[in-house]
């Protein structure tokens, strides 16, 4: 891990606006259960909400705004998260023309930053006010009666069986550390799938043992899959992630070896 990341330690929060402040993670430092140089077998996208943006206007008055960021799975790199904090910071005292202007920048500076092209929607109040929150779909194994003693990432206790299901399952008990800081990351997990029946009561204790795992958010989503997928031989499978935020930004993986659409679903704890 990079010595020069701004996550976990102080910075000064810049005001005018600066691109620089954006700090690239290659996602294969982080990918240790892929080949190099063969792709893993899903899609997906990485959604951030960021709720905090505010820029000025040529008259210096301030607008506001929140952000939906789509940054491709395939993309070579994931941006720290702080340095994203830092960077959308940095519009706060910058004059802008509009909010399709600044749009662009932010569209343009992450898509540098992460090395492919990433979707940039922004919303005004008046396009949030008033929203309300979204239900997981299918059947959530939060309530089954378990006893859970081991919290780093075991995934020996996925089991599946003969008969073949389609089902969607949830949890709210997702709870990661951030590799820099070993701050929290707590949120709710969402796993669609067609293929031998998976055991719930192990399926929730492999998921409770992320509790003192330490890697970022897409990293944990894509172990997760990667898991599922072979040791659960799945024909098909989606794991969508919604992390509750941090300085402002929520961050939600989704991977998937399905074509579905992706709905920035918004939860109650978000």
């Amino acid at each position: 891990m990079s010595k020069d990341l701004p996550l976990g330690r102080e910075t000064d929060y810049p005001d005018q606006y600066a691109p620089e402040l954006l700090f690239p993670i290659a996602r294969d430092d982080s990918r240790v259960w892929a080949e190099r140089g063969k792709w893993p077998p899903f899609s997906g996208v990485d959604i951030w909400n960021a709720w905090e943006l505010t820029w000025l206007d040529r008259r210096g008055k301030p607008r506001v705004a929140s952000a939906e960021i789509r940054v491709p799975a395939e993309s070579p790199n994931i941006v720290e998260s702080k340095s994203l904090k830092l960077y959308l910071n940095s519009f706060s005292m910058s004059h802008f023309a509009s909010s399709h202007e600044v749009g662009e920048r932010i569209r343009a500076d992450l898509g540098k930053a992460a090395g492919a092209a990433v979707e940039v929607s922004l919303m005004s109040p008046a396009q949030t006010e008033g929203g309300t929150t979204a239900v997981l779909p299918g059947h959530c194994i939060d309530d089954l009666n378990i006893d859970c003693d081991s919290y780093e990432a075991h995934p020996d206790y996925l089991q599946s069986g003969d008969d073949i299901v389609e089902e969607t399952l949830h949890t709210h008990l997702l709870r990661s550390l951030c590799p820099v800081t070993a701050q929290p990351d707590t949120g709710s997990l969402l796993i669609r799938y067609r293929g031998p029946a998976i055991d719930h009561e192990g399926l929730l204790r492999y998921v409770v043992s992320f509790r003192r795992h330490s890697d970022f958010h897409e990293a944990c989503v894509e172990r997760i899959f990667i898991d599922l997928k072979y040791r659960c031989v799945t024909e098909s499978l989606t794991v969508y992630a919604r992390y509750q935020r941090r300085g402002g930004i929520d961050i939600n993986p989704y991977r998937s070896d399905t074509a579905d659409d992706v709905q920035n679903l918004r939860l109650w704890r978000q």
